[in-house]
């Protein structure tokens, strides 16, 4: 990932977060304002890709790759809120491994 894919994904982040609508010009002056020199094209790609997809849905699907589960828990508005009570997550049944046998049990040891 490149320093301007990065600078635009924290700054497109930074604008949903604070409701303002993410546009290429408000990217580009958040990167300006960090400091950060990106190539002049990472801003408008960023702004055409998150006008047609819901920034929230991102976030929750972050490296769950392809054909994951869908999330049963919902995601509160950009204004903030509490979190949504979510299902606990199911039980694990603990699968009960077999001890493993000391050298004392074998009648020898390492360091005899």
């Amino acid at each position: 990932m490149s320093v301007g894919e990065v600078a635009c994904t924290y700054a497109a982040l930074i604008l949903y977060d604070d409701g303002i609508p993410i546009t290429a010009e408000k990217i580009a002056q958040l990167v300006k304002a960090a400091n950060v020199k990106v190539e002049s094209y990472w801003p408008s790609l960023f702004a055409k890709l998150l006008a047609t997809r819901n920034v929230a849905d991102l976030i929750v699907n972050v490296g769950s790759g392809g054909g994951g589960a869908p999330v049963a828990a919902a995601v509160p508005a950009a204004g903030g809120g509490a979190a949504a009570a979510a299902a606990p997550p199911p039980e694990e049944k603990k699968k009960e491994e077999p001890e493993e046998e000391s050298d004392e049990d074998m009648g020898f040891s390492l360091f005899d």
